[in-house]
């Protein structure tokens, strides 16, 4: 410990020699404290060597609010002679620009309510409540979301048009005026020897009284011109002094709400910063910090928040991102385990059995069908049960995999069910599955159909099949998942369209056999980087290949000019005995929104463009049996024109319907587009998917341009992923994944290395219980892993 000691004294003799400037160490002294706090803590063993050196450590943290010459100098001859082994001297009272950043020091940790820190009373922090910030850690947590970088300082006189830049000087002058509409303006003239320039801010009169002539500012901004003379456009401004936050360097930008200002967010941010670090302790084991090459939590977050430079920028985003990757796939590794710690019944190939179901189909698999399906069948001969994604687009032969697994179950004498999210997806996959199962003499399982509109005595017909396990095969809807709902023994959970349910029922339907096997269906193929998150803890089983003879959907994106075009192509359509789709955004007309309302289009449409053909309605607000009885009418040939809102995305196969009008289509995700094109081209007849949008954006036009040219949900889904990240591409909050804030699932190498590292953690510390990684469980815990849910 004696170097410890000697660099220490090295350090603060020389911040004497240079003047008590807190230029002695890099980042100051208060940063070299927190970089050796946990040396110290880990190394002294001897009580009193700690107590000086914990009295040491205190006063460098305190040591850059001290506010004079006198006082520093003071502090470090105490420092000083508390290393030459002098007894410490009482702690000194913080200095004034310390003391009112909390309340109670000795009684507010960083989880304490943000009402402990001065300045910040009830309606501030229901303000920032708003923001997601409640406590102190959620403080240091709120990043900037964007930065305006003030590094480059010029003299007046260098000033160019267009230049980003910060300038020092004096106030020249300053008035005030009443502008067209009575609004304030205050103008400013500054000189900083070299030059003048001017600056000009709106509707802020305090600053008339503020920027008084002689005194000393920096403005940073973009230059303009105006009447032939450089001048800056409501710039950032502040008094000149040794500490700038609002001018100098790379400025944080935060997220704001009503009542907040950004000036006010950027004072109490730095004061939290400074202060609360030091005290943030770094739950990442440093060898995987270093393995990493990541910097320490605390200098990623005072540099996220006011980074020295761009390359530090870089670095504490990249800590940071990486602390969100690991603690994610700690998370699912977590629910994988407990998933595989339960054993589950093994269900033995019945060779017999699969070979007169793949015979009796009346079309052939194909190869991506059979690779899928033997994944399949490999794992639920395991005693560990499985939990499997079975990605494919739509029309890929999802139903028929799950079918030949289902079988195998009812050929061990046990039961399996499928759960699908619509009443009309539930029945369309009973008449399905009947089919496929018609002249299947090896085995005649016994098909039964449970949901919420069934009639009292069917349903209590339908329970008692169940549990007595008559039923072999039990189809169904969220009616599954209720009470008194019992199987005698279920042995393989299939789910259907499986985002549009929530965590909790995903799991209330596997609890209702003995940890049965778990096969999750999707239709909207999943980019590889959002598997290894949400789907960490699943293998995955994608089917890439589309049945033989499944023809493409014609894709046309057309100007609002063409929109009547489109209509007498629609009717040509239906005149040859076809049915077509209109798709609106929103239920209702919105003044807020420009975008074709499904209730107003729907008449429009049914008394002035289509009065001669039968017109039906579809939207969410509607019951579930209207929603159930429209597209009932629709399947059964009664309607000609169906006008939906995006509910119609999933649950209704329609072999008729050939064309998809999408209104307002800039207004939806790649992959959503996708799905709704994917409800027409299931016919012979050929297809086609017309997109109006009124006035998009570049991005949207991108989207609709990829969509016209691409036809592979999966390329899809990578672009649209790209381009609207993970939160808009899926309901994340309903898969139970934790919020992403910096971390960009398109940085694949970071992700792969973060489950790498929590991969080798895992191995050794599953239950993260070892002292060393409390921290880390503790923080695992607080984004939202608690161990009793899951992701599937």
């Amino acid at each position: 410990m004696a170097l410890t000691f000697e660099t220490l004294e090295r350090i603060l003799a020389l911040e004497r020699d240079q003047g008590y400037q807190n230029r002695a160490v890099i980042g100051g002294l208060e940063r070299f404290a927190a970089h050796w706090q946990e040396r110290v803590v880990s190394e002294v063993s001897d009580p009193e060597l700690a107590t000086r050196m914990s009295a040491v450590l205190e006063r460098l943290k305190r040591y850059p609010y001290l506010q004079t010459r006198e006082e520093r100098a003071s502090a470090v001859e105490e420092m000083l002679n508390i290393l030459a082994g002098h007894k410490p001297e009482r702690q000194p009272e913080p200095s004034p620009l310390l003391r009112p950043l909390v309340s109670q020091p000795e009684a507010v940790d960083l989880d304490s309510p943000i009402t402990e820190l001065q300045g910040i009373g009830q309606r501030r922090a229901e303000q920032l409540s708003h923001l997601g910030v409640r406590t102190i850690r959620d403080m240091l947590y709120l990043f900037p979301r964007r930065y305006n970088d003030f590094q480059a300082m010029k003299p007046i006189y260098k000033l160019e048009y267009g230049d980003v830049v910060t300038v020092a000087g004096t106030i020249r002058d300053t008035r005030s005026r009443r502008g067209r509409g009575g609004q304030e303006i205050v103008t400013s003239i500054i000189s900083d020897g070299t030059g003048t320039v001017q600056a000009t801010w709106f509707n802020q009169p305090y600053l008339a009284r503020t920027l008084r002539p002689g005194r000393q500012v920096v403005i940073s901004g973009k230059v303009d011109e105006y009447l032939g003379r450089l001048t800056f456009t409501s710039p950032e401004w502040e008094i000149l002094t040794r500490d700038l936050i609002h001018t100098n360097g790379i400025i944080p930008v935060y997220p704001l709400t009503k009542g907040l200002g950004a000036r006010w967010m950027r004072r109490q941010m730095k004061r939290v910063v400074d202060y609360w670090t030091g005290r943030l302790p770094d739950h990442l084991p440093a060898e995987v910090r270093e393995r990493a090459g990541l910097l320490p939590l605390d200098e990623a977050i005072r540099q996220i928040h006011f980074p020295d430079s761009q390359e530090m920028l870089a670095r504490a985003r990249r800590r940071l991102s990486f602390d969100e990757f690991f603690l994610i796939q700690l998370g699912v590794l977590r629910q994988r385990h407990l998933w595989r710690v339960r054993p589950s019944r093994p269900l033995p190939l019945n060779r017999e059995v699969l070979q007169a179901f793949l015979d009796n189909l009346p079309f052939t698999l194909t190869e991506a069908q059979h690779r899928v399906l033997q994944e399949i069948l490999e794992d639920i001969q395991r005693p560990e049960p499985m939990n499997r994604l079975l990605q494919g687009d739509v029309g890929s032969g999802k139903t028929v995999v799950a079918l030949a697994a289902m079988l195998q179950a009812v050929a061990a004498g046990c039961q399996a069910v499928l759960m699908a999210p619509t009443e009309l997806l539930a029945e369309q996959h009973a008449n399905t599955i009947s089919s496929l199962l018609r002249g299947l003499d090896k085995l005649t399982p016994s098909v039964v159909l449970l949901t919420g509109s069934l009639p009292a005595l069917d349903k209590q017909a339908a329970h008692r099949a169940i549990q007595e396990g008559s039923a072999d095969i039990v189809i169904g809807t969220h009616a599954l998942i209720q009470e008194g709902v019992t199987f005698r023994e279920l042995a393989l959970a299939v789910i259907d369209e499986q985002h549009r349910f929530g965590v909790a029922q995903r799991a209330s339907l596997r609890q209702k056999g003995h940890n049965p096997h778990l096969l999750v269906m999707s239709a909207t193929p999943i980019p590889r980087t959002l598997a290894l998150t949400i789907y960490g803890d699943l293998d995955i089983s994608t089917i890439d290949q589309m049945p033989p003879g499944r023809k493409p959907v014609t894709t046309r994106w057309l100007a609002p000019r063409e929109r009547e075009r489109a209509y007498q192509f629609l009717r040509s359509q239906v005149e040859k005995g076809h049915q077509a789709f209109i798709i609106c955004p929103l239920v209702e007309e919105s003044e807020k929104v420009e975008a074709r309302a499904a209730v107003e289009e729907h008449r429009r449409l049914a008394e002035e463009v289509f009065p001669d053909l039968r017109v039906g309605l579809l939207h969410g607000r509607m019951s579930a049996e209207k929603k159930e009885e429209v597209m009932r009418r629709f399947v059964a040939g009664e309607l000609d024109v169906l006008v939906s809102t995006p509910v119609v995305e999933v649950g209704i196969d329609v072999p008729n319907a050939t064309v998809m009008l999408i209104e307002g289509a800039d207004r939806f995700g790649l992959a959503q587009l996708h799905q709704f094109r994917g409800r027409v081209g299931r016919g012979e007849a050929p297809s086609y998917c017309l997109l109006l949008a009124e006035s998009p954006t570049l991005e949207a036009e991108e989207r609709l341009r990829t969509l016209e040219r691409c036809q592979d949900g999966f390329a899809l889904a990578e672009k649209d992923l790209e381009m609207r990240g993970p939160g808009e591409f899926f309901g994340l909050r309903q898969s139970g994944l934790p919020e992403l804030k910096l971390a960009k699932l398109s940085d694949v190498s970071l992700l792969e290395m973060a489950r790498q590292e929590a991969r080798r953690l895992f191995r050794v510390d599953p239950d993260l219980s070892q002292p060393q990684h409390r921290l880390l469980r503790q923080q695992v815990l607080r984004m939202g892993w608690r161990g009793e849910g899951d992701l599937s």
